[in-house]
């Protein structure tokens, strides 16, 4: 018995023995096949992080949807088998179908291979496309026509950007079951991210495109931009209503073409300056009585990948109209000043001559005469440059004016005295006009205030044939109704006087009134700009000055923060006015 128990003891043992060798066998295996399982994940996983950065890497901030689905097919061997490795993305007139033949295969393959993937394009867009749209580009290995083998291993996934399908990635097999989850969870996270990130960059493409545009639009230039097929991809509104078609929505090259009426060769000047990479510029335009510049430049793409690829061309309108009109303007003034320097220069020097030749002798009447003359066509051309010259200095914003308390009734009242002399000989009644109210200093620059009432009485008194010039000045309260203000002067204006100011009250008006030719609401409008003069037909021959005293007049005025303005009745009269803070001198 004691030795049956032993050998009991021993069998049991033993089996226990090979058990637990058994057990350490299975479980070695087990961790082998568990660590081996770990190991193909994780080198799964070290490719899929490869990949991404080597789309990263090598795409950057491109839009190239070909390029990218180029990288991912190319790095596909690395981790899964195929025979076929293909793709297809839409165009705007066609289907790119575009094959890697990482082993031989036979025509009949690649027909299959197409029909399936167009059957997938089609139900995933809800449309059909036909066989003719489809261009087909294949690298790798060559087509055998006697590998006879069919397709046995199929798989499609759906190339998504920004919520589209644009197109399918498949990969396909002579051999059957290939394709594990796996692997197909590995591509769909690859082609998935790559698509979110080329939505995520097109949507801040977007944003920007919508900001150009925005811009684009609102220039008041002609924009027109066009692809290397001279299609336009951007017109802006001023583009469409230089050529009288502001509401059309499709515009093409051939309106640009028919509307320029062969003033401008659009699309050659295009196709020149693409193909040389040279802007142009041509010569300006006369369009619908308006002058335009036009400028062509090649567009050239900036990108890494694709620098100085033609992406297109650009064509600017440019509205020269203003700039022709001012150098109309500037011409005629420059015509205006020769010719009033060069009457008093030709008096004088035919006086000068006359005196130095001794014809006329010193103690004679004639010689006082000839003085006065000189004194007087020598004080009009001082007068001229001097305004020339402060012109200069309020464009330069140079010219200041420096407030001193001032008796404004006792400048006025010298003014009127001075040009009583004028008025007495045309026969017209010259008046000032003054509020009892007004301060006895107010805070300004005299010799402005002085220069601005002698342009204002001057011109008064040149375009006044008969009737009166009236100067009044008043204080604006802002609860004040301004039309009562001057009736309580005692006096009454040929025309209605604004009925509000566009600064606060209170401030100083001063104005002069007249009754002469009046100016048109066109002509009103003009006043006060640099080198304009009234039209001849509401100016008396010979009357025309420099167009530069009411100019001069705007700068003082605003120098002191005020603001001049002027109303007008053709053939009833007008009023000239500005308007300047009520400034008083502190006391010390």
């Amino acid at each position: 018995m004691a030795i049956g128990g032993n050998l009991l003891f021993i069998v049991i043992g033993v089996i226990a023995v090979l058990a637990i060798i058994g057990y350490l066998i299975w479980d070695r295996g087990r961790i082998k096949k568990i660590t081996a399982l770990h190991e193909t994940a994780l080198n799964r996983r070290m490719y899929e992080l490869a990949i991404l950065k080597e789309l990263g890497d090598r795409v950057g901030y491109s839009l190239d949807v070909h390029q990218i689905i180029d990288i991912i097919t190319g790095s596909l061997h690395q981790f899964i088998e195929y025979s076929v490795v293909s793709y297809m993305l839409l165009a705007p007139e066609k289907v790119i179908f575009k094959l890697h033949l990482e082993r031989s295969v036979s025509r009949a393959f690649i027909d299959d291979l197409r029909t399936r993937m167009l059957g997938s394009l089609s139900a995933l867009l809800d449309r059909e496309f036909k066989k003719d749209q489809v261009e087909e580009v294949i690298s790798g290995a060559i087509l055998v026509p006697e590998v006879d083998d069919p397709i046995r291993s199929f798989f499609n996934i759906p190339l998504v950007i920004g919520e589209k399908v644009v197109g399918v990635l498949t990969i396909s097999h002579t051999k059957a079951g290939l394709y594990k989850e796996e692997e197909m969870t590995i591509l769909y996270k690859i082609v998935g991210q790559a698509s979110q990130a080329v939505t995520r960059l097109q949507d801040v493409v977007k944003t920007e495109q919508e900001k150009l545009n925005a811009m684009v639009e609102s220039m008041a230039d002609g924009v027109v931009m066009t692809d290397t097929d001279y299609r336009i991809v951007v017109v802006n509104p001023a583009a469409k209503i230089m050529i009288g078609a502001p509401d059309k929505k499709e515009i093409s090259i051939f309106d640009f073409i028919d509307n320029l009426g062969g003033k401008f060769d659009i699309r050659g000047q295009l196709e020149e300056s693409v193909k040389l990479r040279k802007p142009h510029l041509a010569d300006r335009i006369l369009l619908n009585d308006k002058f335009f510049q036009i400028f062509v430049f090649p567009v050239l793409s900036k990108t890494k990948l694709r620098e100085g690829e033609v992406l297109g061309g650009v064509v600017i309108f440019h509205d020269i109209t203003h700039e022709i009109e001012l150098e109309k303007v500037r011409q005629e003034f420059t015509s205006m000043v020769v010719h009033e320097l060069r009457s008093p220069l030709d008096g004088i020097k035919k006086i000068a001559e006359a005196i130095l030749g001794k014809e006329v002798k010193r103690d004679s009447s004639s010689f006082e005469e000839y003085l006065q003359m000189i004194h007087q066509n020598s004080s009009n051309m001082l007068n001229l440059i001097n305004d020339i010259l402060d012109l200069a200095k309020l464009e330069a914003g140079k010219f200041e004016v420096h407030p001193v308390a001032t008796d404004i009734k006792e400048v006025i009242e010298k003014r009127v005295a001075f040009y009583k002399f004028l008025a007495d000989d045309k026969k017209l009644k010259l008046s000032a006009v003054v509020d009892k109210t007004l301060p006895l200093e107010i805070m300004v620059d005299p010799e402005a205030i002085k220069q601005s009432l002698d342009n204002f009485i001057s011109n008064a008194l040149k375009f006044t044939e008969k009737g009166e010039v009236t100067v009044a000045a008043f204080v604006h309260n802002l609860d004040k109704n301004i039309t009562e203000e001057i009736k309580s002067l005692g006096t009454n204006f040929p025309t209605a006087f604004p009925g509000t100011l566009k600064i606060k009250a209170p401030v100083l008006v001063i104005a002069v009134a007249d009754n002469g030719v009046g100016v048109s609401p066109e002509g009103l409008g003009q006043l006060f700009s640099k080198f304009k003069q009234l039209s001849s037909k509401a100016m008396p021959m010979g009357k025309r000055g420099s167009g530069l005293g009411l100019a001069i007049t705007k700068g003082l005025i605003e120098a002191h923060g005020g603001e001049v303005g002027a109303v007008s009745t053709s053939g009833v009269g007008s009023v000239f006015y500005f308007v300047i803070p009520l400034l008083l001198p502190t006391k010390s």
